[in-house]
C-alpha cells in the first residue's frame, strides 16, 4: 500500500478519523477528542492508494515547540509505517519553521517504544489523558 500525507487546511476527515480512533475505539469522550486548539492547528491527512483517509496528526506551536498530537491510524492501515510518516512529514513541516526549537508529544505509555525509534525522549511523570497512561516525551533540534 502506498500511502500520502499531506498538510489539509480543512481537516473534517482528520476529525472523521480521530472520532473513529479514539472516541470509538479508545472511549475518549467527544468533548475531550476536539478541543480548542484545533482552530489553530497545523493538520495532517493520511491516505492509501486510494485516495481514502486512513490517517491523521496536528501540531499546535507555541513558545519554540510544536506539539504534535492526535497522532491515529485506522485499525485496517495500521502496521505499515503510516504512523511514523505522519511523525516524520510533522518534523519535516516543524524544521522548516523559524524559531522552532523542538517538537514535543504526550505519548500513550503502549507507544513510547514507537516515538523511541524516531528520535524522541521521555521526560517526566506518567499522567493521565482522558482516562490512558501518557508520558511526555521531546525531540530537539539542532541550531
Amino acid at each position: 500500500m502506498t500511502v500520502t500525507v499531506l498538510r489539509v487546511t480543512d481537516p473534517t476527515d482528520c476529525y472523521a478519523i480521530r472520532y473513529t480512533v479514539f472516541v470509538e475505539e479508545q472511549s475518549v469522550p467527544v468533548d475531550l477528542e476536539r478541543d480548542e486548539l484545533d482552530a489553530g492547528a497545523i493538520h495532517f491527512l493520511a491516505t492509501d492508494d486510494n485516495n481514502t483517509p486512513v490517517g491523521a496528526a496536528r501540531i499546535v506551536i507555541k513558545d519554540g515547540t510544536g506539539k504534535i498530537g492526535r497522532v491515529c491510524v485506522l485499525k485496517q492501515a495500521r502496521g505499515i509505517g503510516l504512523g511514523a510518516a505522519l511523525i516524520r512529514e510533522a518534523l519535516a513541516t516543524l524544521r522548516d519553521t523559524p524559531d522552532i526549537t523542538r517538537a514535543a508529544l504526550g505519548a500513550q505509555i503502549d507507544a513510547l517504544g514507537f516515538y523511541e525509534k524516531l528520535g524522541f525522549t521521555a521526560y517526566g511523570d506518567v499522567f493521565d489523558d482522558a482516562g490512558i497512561d501518557h508520558r511526555m516525551m521531546e525531540l530537539r533540534f539542532d541550531t
